[in-house]
């Protein structure tokens, strides 16, 4: 019987490079999207290795309801908790409801969708439960609050759900991307132009230096990032190695920043400082 893994953000990125890996070493999938147009590439593309599952991180119900499918099919070995999003924009203006989806979708949504899982996790030997975070959840910067909030707080929710799970041999991993060349990079510079043609005169004076700094990093991300390939081969190696490690690190930048992140905060904050 073929192993069995849970994929959510499936239709693009890393999400739909960690189904093409785990497709290609023999694996089925549950890949979840949110579009009939997305459903239906994926299942050109792979026909019956892969399973499509319909699937909001906002809607409780459809989380449910794809829990109890992917159960009634049998053990599940691993989960990969991808989908996710980013609003940018200066804290003090960043609407409340899109900052409270932000952390609906990639704090909320990653714990429904885990548990809605763990009853078909627990049924297989060594499950485990790979999640994707950033190495923005490690050391953050100005007009990306909303998403450095949610990535830390995301960290911390993996570190309780290792502790947890560990007993029952459930193996629970973290994995921090640092720049990956995604369709987020366009999306980001776009929800950026919206939130800049939103401001108020007196915060554009105030912002409006910060937030062209981020769109030309964006900019420099989409560029530079490593291809999705790399990610979805970290993330299969940390679904299947026999002693996965807690977390593992993706491109030189996200090693780089983990090393900025362990030096004395004022030190860190002038060498963070410098580069925008």
């Amino acid at each position: 019987m073929k192993p069995s893994y849970v994929v959510t953000g499936a239709a693009g990125g890393i999400g739909r490079a960690c189904v093409a890996e785990l497709v290609r070493r023999g694996a089925h999938v549950w890949a979840s999207v949110r579009t009939d147009g997305d459903e239906a590439d994926l299942e050109r593309a792979y026909g019956d290795a892969v399973t499509v599952l319909r699937m909001d991180l906002r809607d409780a119900e459809s989380i449910a309801r794809c829990g109890e499918r992917v159960a009634a099919a049998g053990p599940l070995r691993g989960l990969v908790n991808n989908a996710g999003l980013a609003r940018p924009g200066p804290l003090e203006h960043v609407p409340l409801a899109a900052f409270r989806e932000q952390l609906e979708v990639n704090v909320t949504g990653q714990l429904a969708v885990t548990r809605a899982m763990l009853p078909s996790l627990r049924r297989a030997e060594s499950a485990r439960v790979v999640t994707i975070g950033s190495i923005g959840g490690r050391i953050a910067g100005p007009m990306v609050g909303p998403y450095h909030t949610s990535k830390f707080a995301l960290a911390g929710l993996t570190d309780s759900l290792r502790a947890e799970l560990a007993p029952e041999g459930i193996h629970v991993v973290l994995v921090e991307p640092g720049a990956v060349a995604t369709a987020i990079w366009p999306r980001a510079r776009a929800a950026a132009e919206e939130v800049r043609a939103a401001l108020p005169p007196a915060a554009l004076e105030r912002y409006g230096e910060q937030l062209a700094a981020a769109e030309r990093s964006a900019a420099r991300s989409a560029r530079t990032g490593v291809p999705p390939r790399r990610a979805a081969e970290v993330v299969v190696r940390a679904l299947t190695a026999r002693r996965p490690a807690p977390r593992y690190l993706v491109g030189r930048d996200a090693r780089m920043a983990a090393v900025l992140a362990n030096l004395p905060f004022r030190l860190r904050y002038r060498l963070t400082a410098a580069k925008r």
